[in-house]
């Protein structure tokens, strides 16, 4: 490679499967940063990407560099932008937005209609180097290493979800033990929720979350009741707030039937295609639904770092850890269901 290529992972054909390339390290506006990237997360959205379902086939170009969880540093530095530095350490927020929105130019850019995705919409973080708004830049603390910055991305669905509702003493049910809900049961137990309930079918997934989080009382809801648990834990009328968290109708039909009247659900989870709903029964429950897209820019940053060094920790929810070279092992591993996070290590 020249001095102006670079490797990376890409779809370049409309099928199954990533393929390592060589690319032209990408050129910078005058409001952007160039960062080298260090570290990066396999995401759920990467193996739809991978799998190229319909989803994948109808949202991504072909050829796309694919990934948008990453920690690295700036190395090029826009003539517009102030307030960074090379050198610096860095996370980003991957929804790069419009600013003429109604919803942006009210403060609220996770809102944005126009919002497009790094490595979904424009050249993503499988890459050596990557060219991101400055305006999306997270610097990271010392005492945040690369591999907790390349899962915050993910982390910050967590957060957003979690701490849509007041958890201080409340009862919470999340349903979906994915490396999200296992983090969003460590972020209801740091915020200080009095009892945690996480419901799963894979065994390995509800095994890693007891691991993760401390006093977590996880549910195999093939061979456990839910109501059972509840008693089991003297709930009177059932759990105040929920977190969908799996994408799936029984999950969230379960869920509706444990919550007290007038309790709250966040919903992150998304069923595929149209599901059923007895909405009868959420109206006479009076059961608010909030639903929960990506992460609130930035106050979700801001608070999820400052958990962090606040002693919340979500290490142990990164199980695997591969060289880029070895990419399609930790996509394996990630579609066994036999997994956490994947990192995958470019330096």
């Amino acid at each position: 490679m020249t001095a102006n290529e670079m490797t990376a992972l890409a779809k370049t054909l409309p099928r199954e499967g990533l393929w390592q390339i060589t690319a032209p390290v990408p050129d910078i506006g005058p409001d952007d940063v160039l960062i080298r990237i260090n570290a990066t997360g396999i995401c759920g959205t990467d193996i739809h990407i991978w799998n190229w379902d319909d989803w994948a086939a109808g949202t991504v170009p072909v050829p796309m560099i694919t990934g948008h969880e990453f920690a690295g540093e700036i190395v090029e530095i826009g003539r517009n932008v102030s307030g960074l530095t090379r050198g610096q350490r860095c996370s980003g927020e991957g929804h790069l937005i419009s600013t003429d929105s109604r919803q942006s130019r009210a403060g609220k850019f996770h809102l944005d209609p126009g919002t497009r995705g790094v490595g979904v919409n424009r050249q993503g973080a499988f890459a050596q180097y990557l060219a991101l708004p400055a305006f999306n830049v997270v610097p990271l603390p010392d005492d945040i290493p690369d591999d907790i910055g390349a899962i915050l991305d993910p982390l910050g669905n967590a957060v957003h979800t979690a701490l849509s509702f007041d958890l201080l003493g409340e009862d919470i049910l999340i349903t979906g033990a994915g490396p999200i809900g296992i983090m969003a049961a460590a972020i209801a137990r740091h915020a200080g929720a009095r009892h945690v309930v996480l419901t799963d079918v894979n065994p390995y997934r509800l095994a890693l979350a007891e691991r993760v989080v401390p006093n977590l009382r996880t549910v195999n809801v093939a061979h456990e009741d839910l109501g059972d648990v509840a008693h089991e834990l003297g709930l009177k009328q059932g759990f105040d707030v929920g977190l969908e968290m799996s994408g799936s109708q029984k999950a969230l039909d379960q869920m509706v039937e444990a919550l007290v009247m007038g309790g709250k659900i966040a919903l992150l989870g998304i069923p595929p295609g149209q599901s059923p709903v007895d909405w009868s029964r959420i109206v006479f429950k009076a059961i608010t639904i909030k639903g929960v897209y990506g992460r609130e820019m930035f106050e979700t940053w801001y608070k999820m770092i400052a958990m962090l060094q606040n002693g919340l920790d979500v290490s142990g929810v990164i199980t695997h850890r591969y060289d880029v070279a070895d990419f399609a092992k930790g996509f394996a591993q990630m579609k066994s269901g036999q997994s956490g996070k994947v990192v995958l290590n470019w330096r």
